[in-house]
Order: C-alpha cells, then structure tokens, then sequence
C-alpha cells in the first residue's frame, strides 16, 4: 500500500473484495431465488423487502467497523505495533457486543418495524418470521464484518474470502435442503443464512487467532482500550450514522414501494438483488481507497492519496459504466432467475431502467466517501451524505412523488442525489486535503 504500482497493488487489493462482495450477496440472493422458485411470490416478497429493514438496523454498527479498519490501517502505517494489537482486541469486543444487541434488537421489534414500514398483511408474517430467524446469526455477520476489516488493514483480503466462500456453498446446500426437502419456506432460507454466518465468523477468527504477526487476536482476553476505541469511534460513528441515516431513506423509499402491492415489490426486490452485485463489485474500491489512504497518511504519505483516489475513481467508474449498462441489457434474463412471473419481470425491468444504467455515479460517490475517511474526516461526509442524498430523496418523496404517484418518479430520485452528492464531495475532498497539508506542514513523499 505504501509504495510500488498503483494501478496493479490496488487491483490485487480489490479482486478478492469484489469476489467476496458478490459472495455475500449471494446469501440474501440464493434466499430469494430459492423461494421464489419453490414457494412463490408471497415468500420472495417476504424476503427481498427486510433487506432495507436489516440495513437500517445494523449499519450503525457496521459503521464501527469501517472505524476499526482505517484505526489499525494508520496504525499499521505509522509502525506502532502495540497499537496495532490493542485496537484488535477492541475491534472483537465491540463485534461481540453488537452482535448480541442486534439480536435481541432484531427478535423483539422485527415486526413492529415491518407494520410501521406498512407491509402488506399477505407479507408480513413470513417477513417477521425471516427477520426473527436471520438476527439469530447477528452476532457471527458482526464478527466476520470486524475481523475481515481487520484483516483488510493489513492488506489481507484472501483469507476472509475464503472462509466467505466455504459459507457461501454451505448457505446455499442448506437453503436447496431446508426449502425443497424441509419444506420450511422462509424460515428455511433464513436458518440457512444464520448457520452460515456462524461458520464465516468462526473460520476468519480462526485466521486471526493463528496470525503470527501484529494483528493476531488473544480470545481468551478481550478487553476494549479506551484509546483504541476513541479512535475507532471518530471515524465509526459518523460513517455509521451516515450508513443509518442512508437505509432509513431505503426505508421510506421502500414503504412507498410497497404502497404499490406484492408484484412490485417482489419486482423491485429482485432488481435490487441484482443490482447489488453491481453494487459490491463498485464498493471494493471504496473499501481500496479507504485503507491505501489510511495507511499513507498514517506513514505521512499525503500526496500518494490523491493518486489513489484517481486511480480508484478511473476502476469505479469503467466498473460500474460495464457491470450496470451490462445488467441492464440483460436485466430479463437475470430477473426471470428469481421469478417465472411476467410482472414481477416487468416491474423489475423499470428499477433497472433508472438505476442501473447510471449506478457508476453511485461508485464515484462513495469511493470519495472513502478517500475523505482515509484522511480522518468522517464528520463532513456523513453531512454530506445525509443533506444530498437522504434528505433530498426525503424531500422528493414528499414532493414531487406525491404529486406524481408512480413508481418511476420514485425511482429517478437516486441517480439525481447521487451526481448531488458526488459533486460536494469532490469539494470537500479539496478542501481536507490542503487542510491536512497545511496542518501536517507536509510536503508529502
């Protein structure tokens, strides 16, 4: 990260996150497909609509992990080894204790959320029953996301896809097995999702326990160093808060899909699903810019960050320009894997029309996102990202959809917050570097 081709060190970086993105996809994916398939439309609606219920609830603390993946990055950078193994231990700890509030969270609530999100009453059972099913693997999807970012620091981002795909062939034997032979609809799909969250958590835990070098992880004593911990929570909490606010805009955008019934919904679910590979593929270079960029402004390389962030953008960009116009293009084909329903094809083909074609913009904003966070400025995106994309998209919601009661006028709000939010974003990147340059009093190597 520190020194060598760009071009190339960034690109070994990112291939294992891209893979690893799509695996993870693939759990909720293979979920839809499967009872689509085997169960019908009722129970691929149940499924594909807690995705933005599931988001709002945990990225907040998925956001601490991101928090934990630039604080040993610069610790990394700046050689502090002691450091380095104190914010491990806190990274675990605070995976431990999120994960077992977000599954009393998730059990106790799961519902009351569903009915504030106005879920159909043909839904809304099959839909708490997944969600009290999948939070029972909240603790394990905690601590594969804390440790795999731990391991990302370091520039390892093999090993968590590894023990990623061990899960992901796994999740989907069981989802063939609960389903089909089971017969247990959604709550069969969901199991299968908790058990193999356990089994990704378990496998990357194993990998940091036996690390013989400065991330290695002592189980048996955890603790939670409070210098570690305010680190991690300067950059954390923002980008977590961001994360929250963004899925609470999913969320109403996702209330007022499901004013429109089951077939859109099942329709916008399965274009979502597919889109979030485009998705994943794109964020690699975000998560890229976000560490390469920790770990040289913690070795006192600024300079090497604007490289990065060029290089990244130019990846981001030719990524989500092929994968979403490629998509698009072939977006039936792709839709009837989840459904055999014409309409549910057809309502899915208008979400792709909107979004997928222009998804790059999406890229652009959050590999920005990462650079600015790389550089210790976490607050500014977090502003950012909640006036231009979440409040405008609130607005717009409240405005023109109203006025203009169709699914396409909902849809058009993304890619107009995205080239929004994007556009401020650059400033403020302009404005933090010359910032950091000037405090540093760094020419920078």
């Amino acid at each position: 990260m520190l020194k060598g081709n760009l071009y190339v060190n960034i690109l070994r970086f990112a291939v294992p996150l891209i893979i690893s993105g799509i695996l993870q996809l693939l759990f909720n994916a293979i979920d839809m497909i499967v009872v689509g398939k085997f169960s019908g439309s009722a129970s691929m609606a149940a499924v594909s609509s807690t995705g933005s219920l599931i988001n709002l609830i945990t990225n907040l603390f998925i956001g601490l992990s991101v928090g934990s993946s630039v604080c040993i990055a610069r610790r990394i950078g700046r050689g502090d080894m002691e450091e380095v193994s104190k914010a491990v231990q806190t990274s675990i700890c605070i995976a431990f204790i999120s994960g077992v509030v977000l599954t009393v969270f998730g059990i106790l609530f799961s519902r009351k959320l569903l009915i504030m999100m106005k879920s159909p009453e043909d839904v809304i059972d099959l839909s708490t029953l997944y969600l009290r099913i999948y939070f029972t693997g909240m603790t394990a999807t905690m601590v594969y996301n804390f440790a795999s970012a731990i391991l990302r620091a370091k520039g390892d981002t093999k090993r968590p896809l590894i023990a990623l795909s061990i899960a992901g062939v796994l999740n989907a034997l069981l989802n063939l097995f609960f389903v089909i032979a089971a017969k247990m609809d959604v709550a069969g799909v969901a199991l299968a999702s908790s058990i193999s969250s356990y089994v990704s958590a378990i496998l990357v835990l194993i990998v940091l326990i036996s690390d013989p070098g400065m991330i290695q992880l002592d189980i048996r004593h955890l603790y939670i160093d409070r210098e570690a911990l305010k680190d991690i929570s300067l950059v954390g909490i923002p980008a977590g808060i961001q994360g929250t606010v963004f899925s609470l805009s999913n969320v109403v955008i996702q209330s007022s899909i499901n004013s429109f019934g089951g077939i859109v919904m099942a329709g916008n679910g399965a274009a979502s699903s597919i889109e979030g590979f485009v998705y994943n593929a794109m964020n690699a270079f975000y998560q890229t810019c976000l560490t390469f960029t920790s770990q040289n402004v913690g070795a006192g390389q600024l300079k090497r960050s604007g490289k990065i962030l060029f290089v990244c953008e130019l990846f981001v960009v030719l990524t989500g320009a092929v994968l979403g116009y490629g998509v698009y293009l072939n977006g039936e084909s792709f839709l009837r894997i989840y459904s055999d329903d014409i309409d549910v094809i057809a309502a899915g083909m208008i979400r792709m029309y909107y979004v997928c074609r222009v998804y790059f913009l999406c890229g652009m904003m959050d590999v920005f996102v990462g650079s600015l966070r790389g550089m210790g400025s976490s607050v500014l995106p977090m502003i950012v990202s909640l006036l231009g994309a979440c409040a405008f998209r609130l607005v717009w919601i409240a405005t023109y959809f109203r006025n203009h009661h169709d699914i396409q006028s909902l849809y058009v709000s993304y890619p107009y917050s995205w080239i929004l939010t994007a556009s401020v974003h650059f400033l403020t990147i302009l404005f933090v570097y010359f910032r950091l340059k000037r405090n540093t009093g760094n020419e920078t190597k």
